[in-house]
Order: structure tokens, then C-alpha cells, then sequence
């Protein structure tokens, strides 16, 4: 009675852990069904079958019996290399994420002044090289202070200074505008060629 009780529960474990692992699907001799609608290799429909006919077609040729839809009925099964298409799964997760990774880049800011000292703008110009070469896109911004409004070409030529020196790794997105007491401007990463 303790070898069934024993047999039983290890089964129920094994049922569970496949069934956390959502990466991986059951093949072959995991497939607990009775009865299952196969698929063949090359997607015609070859019926309902039995398990024990349905893992001979698969063995038959030389492919493994693939648990698609497990909560149909009858499950669907569908006879193919599994680990040709786990391998062609992960390849497509990671073009995905690289995909996504490029379209989530990060908008950097950079404050500036009209009166920036000579080595805080280099300073700041070289962080910003350093994220351009990543990817990120910046946003350089020069806020006015009192009288500084009066002279907002100032500021201006603070911006287009800090645009011609990253010429040569930065388009500009949006060109410089005032609005109220602040001027903004965005660069992006060029394209490689």
C-alpha cells in the first residue's frame, strides 16, 4: 500500500513541476491522456488516436509527440522535433528582447547655463557621449534666471555649442525652443550606417 501511495505522489510531483516549468512542454511519455487528436509534422490532421498509437507514429518517424493544447478535448498533440523548436522558441524570445531593449532607450537630461563654466561643459559633454554610444537619447535644457531672459540667445548658443561637438553622434530630434523660462532641445543616437 506504501508503494502506491509512494508511486502516486511522485507522479502527482511530476505533474506539478511540468506544469510550473510553463518553458517546456510535455512530450512523449509525460502525456498522461488516453485518447489524443495528432497532428502530423507537417500539420495535416491524422485523427484521434490512442497514446500508444499516437507515440508510434511519432517514434515511427524518428519525432517526438508534443503536447499543444492540453485542456482541449480530446488534448491535441502535434509530432515534431522538440528540441528543434524549444531552440527556434528561445532564438525568437531573444530577438524580441534585443528588439525591445533598442526601443526602450533612456532619455537622459542635462541641465545647462548660459553662463557654463568651460570644464562642467566638457564634463557634461563627455557623459552625454558616453550615453549617446549606448543608445540613450539626451535632452539638453538651459533655464533662465532673472535678467538671463533678456539675453535668451544666450542660452541658445550654449545649446547649439553642446550640438555641434556631438555632431558626429547625435541627430537632433527636436531643435531648441523656449517656452517660459526654460530652452530644450533633444538629441538621438544616429543609425549606424
Amino acid at each position: 500500500m506504501d508503494i502506491i501511495w509512494i508511486s502516486t505522489f511522485l507522479n502527482f510531483m511530476e505533474v506539478l513541476i511540468i506544469a510550473n516549468n510553463k518553458n517546456n512542454m510535455m512530450i512523449n511519455e509525460q502525456i498522461k491522456a488516453k485518447e489524443v487528436l495528432v497532428i502530423g509534422p507537417n500539420g495535416e490532421q491524422v485523427g484521434v488516436k490512442s497514446m500508444n498509437d499516437a507515440l508510434t507514429l511519432a517514434q515511427y518517424a524518428s519525432l517526438d509527440l508534443v503536447l499543444i493544447s492540453p485542456n482541449a478535448t480530446p488534448p491535441v498533440c502535434k509530432v515534431m522535433d522538440y528540441n528543434k523548436y524549444r531552440y527556434e522558441k528561445q532564438k525568437k524570445e531573444k530577438e524580441a528582447l534585443k528588439r525591445q531593449r533598442a526601443n526602450m532607450s533612456e532619455l537622459k537630461e542635462y541641465r545647462l547655463s548660459p553662463t557654463i563654466d568651460v570644464g562642467d561643459f566638457e564634463t557634461k559633454l563627455r557623459n552625454a557621449l558616453k550615453y549617446l554610444q549606448k543608445g540613450d537619447r539626451i535632452k539638453l535644457t538651459v533655464r533662465f534666471k532673472g535678467r538671463q531672459m533678456a539675453h535668451t540667445e544666450l542660452g541658445r548658443e550654449v545649446i547649439m555649442r553642446f550640438i555641434e561637438k556631438t555632431k558626429d553622434y547625435a541627430d537632433i530630434l527636436e531643435q531648441p525652443k523656449l517656452d517660459g523660462r526654460v530652452m530644450s532641445c533633444v538629441l538621438v543616437p544616429k543609425k549606424d550606417k
